[in-house]
């Protein structure tokens, strides 16, 4: 199985690092220097790469910025290129480039494969590229939710398939108890609620309104209001037109038109020009008799009845009486009854609804409670598998006798969900907390890992656990800043030789202390400061030789020309390859 590796890192104004390029490669890497030379930046770094939290102040003083770029060589089709180039990313030569840069001001920008990218894609990536342990990490071990989660992984789709039907059913039975509490708590303003519709569905049912009606009447209103002024100018308008019955001897338009129209008529085959001038002529004499008819019968028709103007202005006091309180018009309260309606049926709905609710919720519990039990069937056979693994670790990194063991227990809630025959308390991931117990030695009582394991233990839990992670959901590059503290002796050794097992199916990089485990790694690092304090380009280099071996001197004894020391370096170096 081809996986990615971490080639290189470039790293500039970085705590103490001016400007230094990490070359790293496939198999083990160990990171070594003395104390405060700046070797956790590795770690730093590339949590930075992988987005992790922008701190201002690991800014190098003086800097304007912090800079941290690293190359990743994919193997094709890797599920993360996917990801990248859905991002934007294109890859350089099969590798992706990430950067991360961070300002004095705290600001913080990402970078993939060329591509402006949030930070959150970079932190989507990194659970399938490295795996980062350090001493927070271990911390982070203690907490219960953390155990659930590392068990929850190694089970596999054991625990996954019964664990997405269990979210499924709890996050519908959250949403059913969420609408059934809001129907029963804020039942009285639901019933003041209902209440205000009916009354005004009543108020308008009272008046009957027409969308448009207040439109029209208004202009009746107008209408009638000038009914007198109105027929005297279509009267008016008439005699101008087509003559007064009682002027005999006067002047109307449509009598000039018809004059107009003879006068040319005698002469329009003498010129087609006055022919045409002649039929235009008719045409008005046509429209101004239909117009005179019209007005004629508009002055008859005009209802000045007095009583309809009343009727219609009594009907507007009506409407505008709605219009006050459900709409600016009668449109928008008609639109309003038929909401209020629909709405007002929901409201009386409540009661069939809590029933159904309530139904459904009780049903779901049921459900919930059987697919919780699957759930804990499945972490409990995990669980002895996962103990068992880490247990056969341990034995390799000089715990021989230590066991390791899960207790998967439930909490008593009258108000959860009925389990085996107890109702016990759930949450969106099952019913069950999960601890890690450790018993060190034999006679000796499981206990948490919290209070039964030294810090080095501690470590030596953290190793095993991410050994056994390897053998069944394996991550290409693996981390550890400090996995050795609390360590000596025998444990390093045997650390170091299960960290060079580890480094046959992954790329491994190691910050450490301890020459005990940096002997197995196939390739070693140096880190060192300058006189001034800083880590530049020359600071970072690989050991070969008599470099090794002199840097392991200091780690053993803190003197690198100690003919003991280098004597003890070399026989670590031989014993490493031979295991190999």
């Amino acid at each position: 199985m081809v996986l990615s590796v971490l080639e290189e890192m470039r790293i500039r104004s970085l705590g103490v690092i001016d400007d230094a390029v990490v070359e790293l490669s496939p198999g083990f890497t160990a990171v070594t220097g003395e104390t405060g030379a700046g070797k956790t930046m590795v770690v730093t770094s590339l949590g930075l790469l992988l987005g992790g939290r922008a701190d201002p102040a690991l800014v190098r003083i003086g800097a304007k910025n912090a800079v941290v770029e690293g190359r990743i060589a994919m193997p094709d089709g890797a599920s993360a290129v996917v990801r990248a180039e859905e991002a934007g990313a294109e890859l350089d030569d099969g590798a992706l480039l990430i950067s991360r840069t961070v300002s004095a001001e705290g600001r913080s920008r990402a970078h993939l494969g060329g591509r402006s990218v949030p930070v959150g894609v970079l932190a989507e990536l990194a659970d399938e590229l490295v795996a980062v342990h350090g001493q927070t990490d271990q911390q982070g071990l203690l907490k219960l939710s953390r155990q659930r989660a590392a068990l929850d992984r190694y089970a596999g789709d054991a625990v996954a398939v019964p664990l997405a039907k269990y979210g499924e059913a709890y996050r519908r039975l959250r949403a059913v108890a969420v609408e059934l509490d809001e129907i029963v708590t804020r039942a009285r303003e639901r019933a003041q609620e209902a209440d205000l519709l009916r009354y005004g569905l009543d108020e308008i049912a009272g008046v009957e309104p027409r969308a448009g009606e207040d439109v029209e009447l208004a202009e009746e209103a107008e209408r009638l209001g000038h009914a007198e002024a109105l027929a005297s100018a279509a009267t008016a308008a008439h005699a101008a037109l087509a003559g007064n019955p009682e002027d005999p001897e006067g002047v109307d338009a449509s009598t000039l038109v018809a004059g107009a129209h003879r006068a040319l008529e005698a002469v329009r085959s003498h010129d087609p020009a006055l022919a045409a001038l002649a039929d235009r002529i008719g045409e008005i004499g046509i429209l101004l008799g239909d117009v005179a008819g019209e007005l004629a019968g508009y002055a008859d028709d005009l209802d000045a009845d007095p009583l309809r103007l009343a009727a219609v202005e009594e009907r507007r006091a009506a409407l505008t009486a709605l219009t006050r309180k459900y709409g600016e018009d009668i449109a928008s309260v008609v639109a309003w009854a038929e909401q209020s309606a629909q709405r007002l049926t929901e409201l009386d709905g409540d009661d069939g609804r809590i029933e159904e609710l309530t139904a459904e919720r009780d049903a779901l519990r049921v459900e919930l409670g059987g697919l919780a039990q699957a759930l804990t069937d499945a972490r409990q056979e995990a669980a002895e598998r996962f103990a068992a693994a880490v247990t056969a670790e341990l034995g390799s990194l000089a715990m021989p006798h230590a066991r390791v063991s899960f207790e998967i227990r439930q909490t008593e809630d009258p108000e959860g969900v009925e389990v085996g025959g107890r109702t016990v308390a759930y949450g969106p991931s099952g019913v069950d907390e999960v601890e890690l117990l450790l018993a060190p030695h034999p006679g000796a009582p499981p206990r948490p890992i919290a209070k039964g394991a030294s810090g080095g233990e501690l470590s030596r839990v953290m190793l095993a656990v991410e050994v056994v992670f390897a053998g069944t959901d394996p991550v290409p590059t693996y981390l550890f800043d400090e996995v050795d503290a609390g360590v000596g002796g025998k444990a390093a050794v045997e650390i170091g030789r299960r960290l060079a097992r580890l480094a046959r199916s992954a790329q491994v990089v190691v910050v450490t202390h301890l020459p005990q485990v940096a002997a197995f790694a196939d390739r070693q690092l140096l880190v060192e400061k300058t006189n001034d304090g800083s880590v530049t380009r020359s600071g970072v280099k690989v050991l070969e030789g008599e470099d090794r071996v002199r840097e392991l001197s200091r780690m053993l004894a803190g003197q690198e020309d100690s003919e003991t020391a280098r004597a003890h370096a070399e026989e670590l170096l031989a014993a490493a390859r031979a295991d190999a």
